[in-house]
């Protein structure tokens, strides 16, 4: 296998890099930092963290993603889907642990990428990805109840029935101011004017540009100042933010630590894989381009092994900021790395204003968030989708939402594999050539029986050749096995041949196979099977087999 030639997107564009393209971008980058910055904040506390730590993740794998990645519009930074994963890492681990979880699983996505093992994640079922989304989505939602509520008091537990339970135990008090609050911050997000629909008017198109989530953030800040209303606020619960990066410190590792968070370190470098090439594949289709998804999990990592340094979390790719990205006319990673630096100077210029934010505001940004993830058509349409898919599909779902997103992910490859064998197991047929077909061939069907195998011989479908072995049945001289539409074998469904051959041998009968695609030939070469038969019972066709 031959490693990662280390290769940027960003170099590619360099080259003939001109003023109006600069332009472009920094218009897109703009606008996509002034979505992320709610985003930031709001994935961050709901995660179990302060705010500064999103803006962090956001700056710092922000500007690397775009900096380092195979993808030439991507937006990188922290993402609903970590939501869950995050707190429950923080409820049972600790911060520290995190950051370590977090530098690790950037170290195997770094791996993956340069060993070229990024088309694996692509291999993930689609059923797997559609159920622990739409599971995220829920829990998601889930978490952000207490503080769209106004319901004071310690962060709720990462157990489902727990959460709920601490939920049902704390709606005797409601804050209704918060709520209303809330209920407004909603309805701006979701009403405020797309920048995708064409205004006539100049001040028309400058507001549609800026995002719901800003205007429902900076407006309910204002009011609750100006009304002097109650919620709580990022100050209140997180005292001031940081107007600068802090410097950088390596988490403190620790190898007895480290052999117990393998399951958060597996977790957020799968996630954290499938949803940055995910992302990737949609950039791919709004613009016609092509992404590296080797190069790109290269640049993940890198986000992920130094986001932490500084006291971030972990990133992915977003898609709702790539989406905006590449509608606010964004062409070269370089939009990203203008997103990254406009949250900067925000930090910088900002931040004491940041700590009268509402926290009703950013949950009402995360359940708009949730809102979107969670795709209905897919229970909607449930009855057209096949057994295998549904099962899948569902199993997934119910563990992320009930127990963990981990188990859910391995449950479900489980049970989409079990299914795929079914449905190759199924495609392998083992068909009697009819004696009209052997006689236009000048043959006594008393003597020679040919037998055409189909599909895939592998260890779930080795069952179909098993009445060739009943000692009752009549066996002719000479059977024939064509090979021509068997698609692949594996180490079992050769050694069935074997034992076959050796059953036939015994009962006075030849076998013979012909017309093998050269894959197939290979594995039997590979295995020993030719050596068993001899090359004189291996024939290029059927007329060669019956000669």
């Amino acid at each position: 296998m031959t490693p990662l030639s280390f290769r940027p997107r960003l170099l590619d564009h360099l080259s003939g890099y001109s003023r109006q393209t600069f332009l472009a971008d920094l218009l897109a980058g703009l606008t996509v930092g002034a979505i992320a910055l709610p985003l930031a904040m709001s994935f961050a506390i709901a995660s179990g963290l302060p705010p500064q730590t999103g803006l962090i993740t956001a700056i710092v794998a922000g500007f690397l993603v775009s900096a380092l990645g195979g993808s030439s519009v991507q937006i990188g930074g922290p993402a609903g889907a970590f939501i869950v994963v995050v707190y429950a890492i923080v409820e049972r681990y600790g911060v520290a642990n995190l950051l370590i979880s977090t530098s690790l699983a950037g170290l195997l996505m770094m791996a993956l990428g340069f060993f070229r093992l990024g088309g694996l994640i692509r291999l993930i079922p689609i059923s797997i990805v559609t159920g622990f989304t739409n599971g995220i989505a829920v829990l998601i939602a889930l978490t952000q109840i207490k503080e769209f509520l106004g319901l004071r008091g310690p962060n709720l537990p990462a157990e489902i029935f727990a959460k709920l339970g601490a939920l049902w135990r704390a709606l005797p008090n409601i804050d209704l101011p918060t709520v209303a609050v809330g209920v407004c911050c909603l309805a701006i997000i979701l009403l405020w004017p797309r920048s995708d629909k064409p205004q006539n008017h100049p001040l028309g198109r400058v507001i549609s540009r800026l995002p719901g989530s800003l205007v429902a953030l900076v407006a309910s800040t204002l009011v609750c100042s100006l009304l002097d209303l109650s919620p709580e606020t990022i100050g209140d619960r997180f005292g001031s933010i940081p107007t600068a990066l802090p410097s950088p410190e390596l988490p403190d590792f620790n190898w007895a630590t480290v052999q117990f968070l393998l399951a958060p370190i597996i977790t957020i470098a799968l996630l954290g894989s499938i949803e940055s090439l995910l992302c990737a594949r949609v950039s791919d289709g709004l613009t016609k381009e092509r992404h590296d998804p080797n190069q790109e999990l290269v640049a993940q990592g890198m986000a992920n092994v130094v986001s932490p340094i500084f006291g971030g979390f972990c990133a992915t790719g977003a898609v709702a900021r790539t989406v905006t990205n590449i509608r606010a006319g964004a062409r070269t990673p370089v939009a990203g790395m203008v997103h990254a630096l406009a949250l900067l100077l925000v930090v910088a210029g900002l931040a004491p204003l940041a700590e009268e934010i509402p926290l009703v505001a950013l949950a009402s940004t995360a359940l708009v968030v949730a809102y979107n993830m969670f795709d209905r058509s897919v229970f909607t349409q449930m009855r057209n989708m096949t057994l295998s898919y549904r099962i899948t599909l569902f199993s997934t779902f119910a563990l992320t939402v009930l127990v963990d997103i981990t188990v859910a992910v391995e449950v479900g490859l489980l049970l989409a594999g079990v299914g795929f064998m079914i449905r190759m197991a199924a495609l392998t047929q083992l068909e009697p050539i009819t004696a009209d077909e052997l006689s236009t061939l000048g043959l006594r069907p008393d003597r020679t029986e040919v037998l055409r195998l189909r599909g895939v011989l592998f260890f779930g479908a080795v069952s179909r050749i098993e009445p060739l072995l009943n000692p009752r049945r009549d066996v002719p001289q000479i059977l024939v096995l064509e090979l021509g539409s068997l698609l692949a074998i594996d180490s079992t469904g050769i050694d069935a041949l074997k034992t076959l051959d050796e059953s036939l041998a015994s009962r006075g009968c030849e076998l013979r196979i012909c017309d093998a695609h050269p894959n197939v030939l290979s594995s039997m070469q590979r295995w020993g099977l030719i050596s068993q038969l001899g090359e004189q019972r291996v024939f290029q066709t059927l007329q060669g087999a019956l000669a």
